[in-house]
């Protein structure tokens, strides 16, 4: 059998590309510290923020909503956050009942009050799941962030705050979404550590 050889030089390139798209959030400063603005101002109001995204971004959505409930660094209070994709009993039970493209509005419809945050990731933007659930997130008179890729998809332009890493390949994107989620929970958590 013949011996795998490793591409060390493919490894390297993937690590630049993720260096890359990570550094690319530079110029999206701005819209970050409006993302944490918003959150602090809706948690400090006594609202939640429900959060979700499938696959990979489901997997950022629970990573999101733990370090909320938890802690990123510091010990301070506990702060209200739901990851929609995290109840395997809701997601079937609302798969089969109304179909995939409702997981997460109806969720957002039965948790989901006016002031609360709606947090997206999609690497395309283009599920119609969370499509879906960011228009019950505007019925509700929630707030809406959308953590978006490529060109954005027809999710841009939707929420009340989004970042787009435009990037074509969905591991950047999500390598720069998981930087992005960190840089916004280390701001939060300055506000709460003050």
């Amino acid at each position: 059998m013949k011996k795998f050889k490793v591409d060390k030089i493919r490894i390297r390139k993937n690590i630049a590309e993720s260096a890359a798209a990570i550094s690319s959030l530079s110029s999206n400063i701005d819209q970050i510290a409006a993302m944490s603005s918003a959150i602090i101002a809706a948690l400090k109001a006594g609202r939640k923020v429900l959060v979700a995204g499938n696959g990979g971004s489901a997997a950022e959505a629970l990573h999101f909503a733990e370090e909320l409930t938890g802690r990123f660094k510091s010990n301070r209070e506990p702060l209200a956050a739901v990851a929609l994709p995290a109840d395997c009993t809701a997601l079937t039970c609302i798969g089969n009942d109304f179909g995939f493209d409702a997981i997460f509005s109806r969720q957002v419809e039965a948790l989901g009050r006016p002031g609360d945050i709606l947090v997206l990731f999609s690497t395309s933007g283009n599920s119609r799941n969370l499509i879906t659930a960011l228009s019950a997130a505007a019925r509700r008179k929630m707030k809406t962030i959308c953590l978006l890729g490529k060109n954005g998809g027809v999710m841009a332009g939707k929420a009340d705050h989004e970042l787009i890493v435009r990037h074509g390949e969905t591991a950047r994107i999500q390598e720069a979404h998981q930087a992005v989620l960190h840089l916004i929970l280390d701001v939060i958590e300055q506000a709460y550590t003050k």
